[in-house]
């Protein structure tokens, strides 16, 4: 996109030059002195001053006038140079070079000539448009353009291109020039735009219209270059529609990583950006470039490389997208902590970016976090007798299993992989009061990340004196809140065995802005791993035991009045950790169905 703006030389400029060296005669300033004299006055930007030393006063302080209305560099520095003297009636010439700064590093120098002949009492110089550069002609003023670099790419792991470059078109009309018929030309838009932008309706482009000034341009829709010329013939002749034209980044396809590559580029956009490439021009009385007297290319920044895998976000897009409820999905990778997908479909897209900052109750999926503060604590472990009764009463209120099975007394790893709400409600009230914010926030739950690129929640688990309270948070009801990345950090820390930091941007570092707390055990995670996997031999997500060596938790998450429930699965398979969420699910199980379509696609 090219930025054309005025480039005043003149105010507040530096003059840098040797002092005149000829000095004051009996017969008055030297012809260098008068053209020292000029070039003072011109660096400083006062036309009136320096056109009094020319011959044509008045004509020098117009051009002169105008110069510093139409450029403005940061200061321009002068240098008077050589100095030779006309014999008889010539005019004696003196040589200046001019440095032009315009910040940034951009410096343009050249040199000019003068000359300068005597008038009724001392030297003037004669006045030409060419004494402010060589190059300038009569009717001709100086003009300082920049354009900006195509933005880098930005690729995902692999060096797979994930955004790029494009040329795209906004598509516009400018009410003034629509003519009496705004009704035919907004139905003729809609109808024209239909086959790439089926969303757009006419009574949105004539409610556009209504609420834009006459002289200014509503926007309609901006197109990918593709698109625009499959409809062009259908819209281009459209009376008051416009088409400005501008290149940006845009993902590889239509809404593909849209919830996370915008803000990466959003989020480093100096990184990539590049360097701008700028010029100086002449330009005749009626506008039209005349002569390029300077150019440098703009420089575009190198390729940003993100974590994110391409085949990881495909499947994660392909298994959210067909719901009509909002879900979404992250993974990364535990090992490094890097992120390898966020996906969300477009019922989740009206919230913004719910997958890495939404609060929801993570509901059966804390259990591991319950689990592991349990085994912490050192009073049980994995195989510990545990009772699992089809509900429990906690000061007055009733906690009850999923439809009110009893399994008696079981090893923990039973409770856990059967989801028993009787028996981690029980759990949570033998803890100490901060033994579940500890635990959550060791897996990853409630730290606080800076995370180049993106922004992040994980969610929050208060330490709780309260019986019910902290009864309900052992089953992740309660007070207890999740993000799906929240939610991811916590399965991708049980298979680490510790919490990585995670990562986005390559070369970036992730800042962790409160002290973490020592990791668990490992023979605490160990177990947790193993109670994990049972959850996928034998427990509530069976339908995953074909693909693969996962292991994970279901969970089922009332909310608002307790007749709606969040279905989640959570889980790793291999150095792939995840979590999936479906809104207003009702069960886990629809959520397991999402993470198997995931999976067979990874």
């Amino acid at each position: 996109m090219r930025i054309v703006r005025a480039l005043s030389v003149l105010a507040g400029l530096l003059l840098i030059f040797p002092v005149a060296g000829c000095g004051l005669v009996d017969t008055g300033p030297s012809a260098k002195d008068v053209a020292t004299a000029f070039v003072s006055s011109f660096a400083a930007g006062d036309s009136a001053a320096a056109a009094r030393r020319t011959d044509s006063p008045e004509a020098a302080r117009q051009l002169l006038a105008q110069s510093r209305k139409n450029l403005s560099p940061k200061f321009v520095t002068a240098k008077i140079g050589d100095v030779v003297e006309g014999e008889g009636q010539r005019p004696t010439t003196v040589r200046a070079t001019l440095s032009w700064n315009f910040g940034k590093g951009r410096v343009w120098s050249y040199e000019t000539t003068m000359e300068l002949v005597r008038g009724q009492e001392d030297w003037v110089v004669r006045w030409a448009p060419s004494v402010i550069h060589p190059e300038l002609a009569a009717q001709q003023t100086l003009e300082f353009r920049t354009k900006e670099p195509n933005p880098a790419p930005i690729l995902g792991r692999n060096g797979v291109r994930m955004m790029g470059p494009e040329k795209l078109v906004r598509v516009t009309v400018v009410p003034q020039a629509v003519g009496q018929d705004a009704a035919g030309v907004a139905t003729s838009l809609a109808e024209g735009l239909n086959e790439v932008a089926p969303s757009i309706t006419k009574q949105d482009i004539m409610q556009g219209i209504a609420d834009t000034p006459a002289d200014q341009a509503y926007s309609v829709v901006t197109l990918r270059w593709a698109d625009y010329e499959r409809v062009k013939p259908e819209i281009y002749e459209l009376p008051g529609v416009r088409f400005p034209t501008h290149t940006d980044l845009v993902t590889a396809e239509r809404d593909y990583g849209s919830q996370v590559l915008p803000t990466i580029a959003e989020h480093l956009q100096k990184r990539v950006g590049g360097a701008a490439g700028w010029s100086v021009v002449t330009r005749n009385a009626a506008g039209k470039r005349v002569q390029t007297l300077h150019h440098t290319s703009p420089k575009p920044a190198k390729a940003v490389r993100t974590t994110l895998s391409d085949r990881v976000q495909k499947a994660a897009e392909k298994a959210v997208d067909p719901l009509s409820k909002a879900a979404m999905i992250v993974a990364m990778k535990p090992s490094s902590g890097e992120l390898l997908a966020v996906a969300q479909n477009a019922e989740a897209d009206r919230n913004g970016v719910p997958a890495l900052t939404g609060q929801y109750p993570p509901g059966s999926t804390f259990k591991i976090v319950t689990a592991l503060a349990a085994l912490e604590s050192g009073r049980v472990d994995m195989n510990t007798p545990v009772k699992c009764p089809a509900t429990t009463v906690v000061n007055g209120r009733e906690i009850p299993n999923s439809h009110h099975f009893d399994l008696g007394t079981v090893p923990l790893r039973t409770a856990f992989a059967k989801s028993c709400n009787t028996t981690f409600a029980q759990i949570a009230l033998d803890l100490p009061a901060g033994a579940l914010t500890t635990a959550a926030r060791q897996l990853g739950v409630g730290a606080n990340f800076v995370i180049p690129g993106i922004t992040t929640i994980t969610g929050k688990v208060p330490r709780s004196t309260e019986p019910v309270q902290r009864a309900s948070n052992g089953f992740g009801q309660g007070k207890v809140l999740a993000s799906p990345f929240g939610m991811a950090m916590v399965t991708a820390s049980v298979a680490n065995g510790d919490m990585p930091t995670p990562k986005l941007v390559t070369g970036s570092r992730t800042k962790i802005t409160d002290p973490a707390p020592e990791p668990p055990s490992r023979k605490s995670m160990k177990q947790l791993r193993a109670m994990m996997r049972e959850v996928v031999k034998t427990g509530t997500a069976t339908e995953l035991a074909g693909a693969g060596s996962v292991a994970g938790k279901t969970g089922t998450a009332q909310y608002g009045d307790g007749t709606h429930a969040h279905g989640w699965f959570v889980g790793y398979r291999g150095d792939m950790a995840f979590a999936v969420l479906l809104t207003d699910a009702g069960t886990s199980e629809k959520a397991v169905a999402v993470a198997r379509t995931f999976l067979e696609n990874t």
